[in-house]
């Protein structure tokens, strides 16, 4: 398979030597002067015994005209012609304006993205190292192109992620994204899945105000993730009607084991999963496998609880599901749990608000100041046990990533942390930061520099 790896950033960080560094060879020209790449370079490689063409691309500057202008056009068609983005800033300078501009940047083009904090070797690079998880790329890696250190974690990330593409086109390619709109906006991706007729084909006709979906009392009707686009006030949306997942042992037809495929295939490629329950079936098994699913996926969920109009104590009935909810899927606590009737249309636009909403906070953002204020006052409210008669010290957090929010914590001692000081954690950023029902990752980290030793 043909695979690019375009690396970018501003002016100056160590693309053109980090580029020469992986090639094997001088090819680009190497200066401290900042600007001297101008043009696009570009070179076979093996990566981990992989081949790929590797691309060196002119320093990203903020500037609209002339020159500048034209080297971010260069830029900016690496990116969008690459299968991964390395993503290179300066350790010893820190986070800039300018890598937040670009950050976004490349976050808006939606590619696979390896982040290097390069000249990591001394302590005076710490700091920046840290600054960089703030850019919601994933965790930095700490390399020195000039020196050599930690370019094996380089090839190795950019190989896991050759890895990945390659048995995703193995398997089939993703669910179709949609077309942008004039801003460059997708739709929002939804899967509506659940057991075998609980109502998801009945759901989406609903959703689509028109009978395009065969539905029926027979289970087992919906076959392949069907897409649909619709615009529900001013969103677009691409719902997927999906074949309703059972139990691996009563998995046997062999066009059934495709549809559970495809199924996966949409739940792992949406952004908000519509988790859908039969009133007088809830909670089973079944549905909280996917539940499951979904949460390891770190998609955003809602629960939606079909044939409501079948309920005769709705208020007793409701209070019960909502104890269920939270007892059996604690990893999603606070999920939106929505009640309505797809046949007769009743609560589905409170369903689609739930949907909304989750997306919102599953994009989530938070300020790093915030979040080591709250830190400090969780840690002076509940400090962290002490291990081998030592006190474990958090000294820092940051918000590594959104979709799911996912926050990064630097610990002392981070092994020794218990689960059960974690869950404290991950519960409070919940309640102060009003992130409910999605995936939260909380990592630890050791706290300091792998390369705070080394000699430049």
């Amino acid at each position: 398979m043909s695979f690019t790896v375009a690396i970018v950033g501003r002016p100056n960080v160590g693309k053109s030597t980090l580029f020469n560094r992986l090639a094997g060879k001088r090819l680009a020209l190497v200066d401290d002067q900042p600007g001297l790449t101008r043009d696009r370079r570009d070179a076979g490689v093996t990566i981990e015994g992989y081949p790929m063409t590797l691309v060196d691309t002119a320093g990203l500057e903020s500037g609209d005209e002339g020159l500048t202008a034209r080297m971010r056009m260069q830029t900016e068609a690496a990116i969008e012609q690459a299968d991964i983005v390395l993503f290179i800033v300066d350790a010893r300078t820190g986070v800039t304006p300018a890598d937040e501009i670009f950050a976004d940047l490349v976050r808006k083009h939606g590619k696979p993205v390896v982040l290097a904090a390069n000249k990591a070797e001394g302590r005076a690079a710490e700091p920046g190292f840290y600054e960089a998880y703030s850019l919601g790329l994933g965790e930095p890696l700490a390399i020195s192109a000039e020196h050599g250190l930690g370019i094996g974690d380089v090839t190795e990330a950019i190989a896991e992620l050759y890895r990945k593409a390659r048995d995703e086109a193995a398997d089939g390619a993703a669910p179709e994204e949609g077309e942008p709109d004039e801003e460059g906006v997708y739709p929002l991706r939804i899967a509506i899945a659940g057991r075998p007729n609980v109502g998801k084909s009945t759901l989406v006709n609903a959703l689509l105000g028109e009978d395009r979906m065969i539905t029926g009392p027979e289970a087992g009707i919906t076959r392949d993730a069907i897409a649909s686009e619709i615009v529900w006030g001013t969103r677009r949306l691409r719902v997927f009607d999906t074949a309703g997942l059972r139990r691996k042992a009563r998995i046997e037809a062999r066009a059934e084991i495709l549809s559970v495929g495809d199924t996966l295939k949409a739940i792992k490629f949406a952004e908000v999963v519509v988790l859908l329950l039969d009133a007088e079936q809830p909670f089973e098994k079944q549905d909280l496998q996917i539940a499951d699913l979904v949460a390891q996926e770190g998609r955003a969920l809602v629960i939606a609880i079909n044939k409501w109009d079948l309920v005769t104590e709705k208020q007793a009935r409701l209070a019960e599901l909502r104890e269920m909810c939270g007892r059996l899927l604690p990893q999603v606590k606070g999920v939106s749990l929505v009640t309505l009737s797809a046949k007769s249309g009743k609560g589905v636009d409170r369903l689609m608000d739930a949907v909304l909403a989750a997306d919102e906070i599953w994009n989530r953002r938070l300020p790093t100041a915030k979040l080591n204020d709250w830190l400090a006052s969780m840690v002076d409210a509940h400090p962290p046990p002490a291990v081998a008669g030592r006190r474990l010290k958090i000294r820092y957090m940051t918000q590594a990533n959104a979709r799911p929010p996912t926050f990064v914590a630097f610990c002392s001692q981070p092994k020794a942390l218990p689960d059960s000081y974690v869950r404290y954690l991950v519960n409070g950023l919940r309640e102060a930061f009003d992130l409910p029902g999605v995936p939260i990752r909380f990592n630890l980290r050791k706290g300091q520099n792998p390369y705070a030793k080394a000699r430049s």
